[in-house]
């Protein structure tokens, strides 16, 4: 039994590596690849500590190069999703009741995998399961995934130390329980560390899971499983199964222990999501936490006092980073006429320069869509804006999937600020732009703020602080993440919690101690420790 109240180690964001010609870094993760890519795989599902395999499966293919076959993936039912359910349920009990600091040396333990034995793996199984190049998936699959393990074991003992007064003679106490059933972790393809985090952060609190990632992440998922089992998790506390939605949905949805959903993915989703357990509340213990982050359709918006060059690298690297394919990549902008010469010829000088290809050759910086749903509806929007006589094709418009799902990095210049490309998510290389008369800056604030639903991230710049100030002020509600002369992408875990409101989610903001509050239930404690033996009180007496 525990006699002491242990400090945790301090978190630190891990260090980005530079994969620069003939690091160390660089050497490991060519090899990692060229392993990888060597073997073919029949990746399982984790239900209640055991490896299931089903007869039937589905190939998986590197989006960047189709006609090579990394392995198959088992396909899950709805008897799948029972047993998962029901091992979660089964591990609930003695998960949590395990004292916090040995949930916290799990994930401490995974965190030092990932940048330590596992790098490589993770980095590679990202590249080459959701085509990012090396730098997006360092970022992404080693470096955030480890934070939030790593800063969340930070987070979870500051709520824990969180304890309320207590007058003499009474001891008055919070415990913070985990929520009473199970959660449903759905997670997206576009970002390993959401996944991670989505199950790992409710786990950390003493919830068990039923986690279902998007198919197209399943490659690195199953290396996320097999750090955790090695870090010490215990079976049935995450289990991970591969099926599609509206399976898992009509079992997890309709059972009275279903606790809550973290979810990231699309807007029309989550809002069916609300929806159904809305209309299933009477089956429930409790009330469900709904935790989600949604869509957006992020802008970046110059003052004419900003300096074209810095609004150019932002744009070239907020838009097309990851091929766009982020919740916070700037798909919308707002160019002040006396700046859009500049602004135009430096973006379209970094677009010329940037190279297109395979994950595996380090100097191309766009790579591959995701699969071939998502490159349809792109390259829809670019078909039509290319016919379109109130729009032009500054940069890009090109597209090919013979090989892999690769659309160049196209820039639109629209006479509408309410032309359809500027106003509904792609999540793809497109970026739309509206030029704006220099004095109009602050109707046009108006306009940034009132287009579309979404309100996740947005920029500003100029060199101005009274226009900065301004922008704001009128953009208070129009970002949960709000970057001033920055790019809107690229949140770190500790630094900038993510998370938007209106449409773009519940807002609880992952990296940050709020999320983590979500999945605790308190219960106040009062011990008196000599109680009443008269019921009678002094106004009783006579006067």
């Amino acid at each position: 039994m525990s006699n002491a109240i242990f400090q945790v180690p301090k978190p630190q964001n891990e260090p980005v590596l530079s994969y620069a010609p003939g690091s160390p870094e660089k050497i490991n993760v060519k090899a990692a690849l060229h392993e990888l890519k060597s073997k073919s795989v029949d990746i399982p599902m984790y239900i209640g500590g055991k490896k299931v395999y089903t007869k039937e499966t589905r190939k998986i293919h590197p989006p960047h190069e189709l006609n090579h076959t990394l392995g198959t993936h088992a396909v899950g039912t709805r008897e799948h999703v029972d047993m998962a359910i029901e091992a979660a349920l089964q591990a609930k009990k003695q998960w949590s009741e395990m004292a916090w600091y040995d949930r916290a040396s799990i994930f401490l333990k995974a965190a030092d995998l990932i940048t330590g034995p596992y790098r490589a793996k993770m980095n590679a199984a990202t590249m080459l399961g959701q085509s990012k190049n090396i730098f997006q998936a360092e970022i992404d699959a080693v470096c955030e995934l480890a934070d939030f393990f790593r800063f969340n074991v930070q987070f979870m003992t500051e709520i824990y130390a969180q304890q309320p007064e207590s007058s003499r003679g009474v001891w008055n106490r919070l415990e913070y329980r985990p929520l009473e059933g199970f959660i449903f972790a759905l997670t997206p393809f576009n970002f390993t560390a959401i996944a991670g985090n989505l199950c790992g952060a409710p786990a950390l609190m003493g919830n068990t899971i039923v986690w279902k990632p998007a198919e197209t992440q399943i490659y690195s998922a199953a290396v996320i499983m097999e750090i955790l089992e090695e870090a010490g998790l215990p079976s049935g506390v995450i289990n991970l199964i591969f099926v599609d939605g509206p399976t898992a949905g009509d079992v997890i949805f309709k059972h009275p222990d279903f606790a809550g959903i973290h979810f990231t993915g699309s807007t029309g989703v989550f809002n069916r999501i609300w929806k159904t357990i809305g209309e299933n509340m009477a089956l429930y213990k409790s009330y469900p936490r709904l935790v989600g982050e949604t869509g957006g359709k992020d802008f970046v918006i110059a003052h004419p006092s900003a300096d074209a060059k810095e609004v150019a690298v932002a744009l070239s690297r907020g838009a097309f980073e990851f091929q766009g394919q982020k919740c916070s990549a700037a798909s919308r902008a707002y160019i002040p006429e006396s700046l859009w010469s500049d602004v135009k010829k430096y973006l379209a000088a970094d677009l010329q320069d940037f190279k297109m290809g395979s994950t595996e050759d380090f100097r191309n910086f766009i790579n591959a869509v995701i699969d071939e749903k998502a490159f349809d509806k792109i390259t829809s929007f670019v078909a039509a804006a290319k016919s379109d006589p109130e729009t032009e094709i500054i940069a890009g418009g090109n597209f090919d999937k013979t090989k892999g799902y690769f659309i160049e990095p196209t820039v639109i210049r629209v006479n509408s600020p309410h032309y359809i490309t500027m106003c509904e998510e792609l999540f793809g290389p497109v970026l739309t732009i509206y030029v704006y008369q220099d004095h109009l800056y602050n109707e046009t604030l108006e306009l940034v703020d009132k287009t579309g639903p979404y309100a996740l991230t947005g920029a500003i710049f100029s060199k101005d602080r009274y226009a900065l100030s301004t922008g704001v002020q009128k953009l208070s509600n129009a970002a949960g993440n709000f970057y001033i002369n920055d790019k809107p992408t690229g949140a770190v875990v500790g630094q900038q919690p993510f998370g938007g409101a209106r449409a773009s989610g519940t807002n609880d903001k992952a990296g940050s101690i709020l999320n983590l509050y979500r999945w605790v239930s308190a219960r106040t404690i009062k011990e008196t420790f000599v109680s009443p033996i008269d019921y009678k009180y002094p106004f009783l007496g006579e006067e």
